[in-house]
């Protein structure tokens, strides 16, 4: 399936990457400071500013996808992985704005 050059391909795979790349990200930081994921989102909740810089965290994991595929010459997944990315950079900054 991940071999395939599809569109549809790089949107799932941009939407799903920057998920995964979030539990990581919370596996890494703050389950060793014992803070369990629903107190973990309470504090996002709380704290509204980290949601932005959280999210720009996650984009890193879908360049890196986004590099992978135009290496191996997947042009349509690349492009669909590209397109998710400029939708959360815009999501990034509304958020920043309100």
């Amino acid at each position: 399936m991940l071999k395939q050059d599809k569109l549809s391909l790089g949107i799932l795979l941009g939407f799903l990457t920057p998920g995964i790349a979030f539990f990581i990200y919370y596996l890494g930081v703050f389950l060793p400071r014992d803070l369990s994921l629903a107190d973990f989102f309470v504090m996002l909740k709380n704290n509204k500013q980290l949601i932005p810089k959280i999210i720009s965290i996650c984009l890193l994991a879908n360049g890196l996808v986004f590099y992978l595929y135009t290496r191996k010459r997947r042009d349509l997944t690349a492009r669909g992985i590209f397109l998710i990315t400029l939708l959360y950079a815009i999501v990034i900054l509304l958020l920043k704005i309100i």
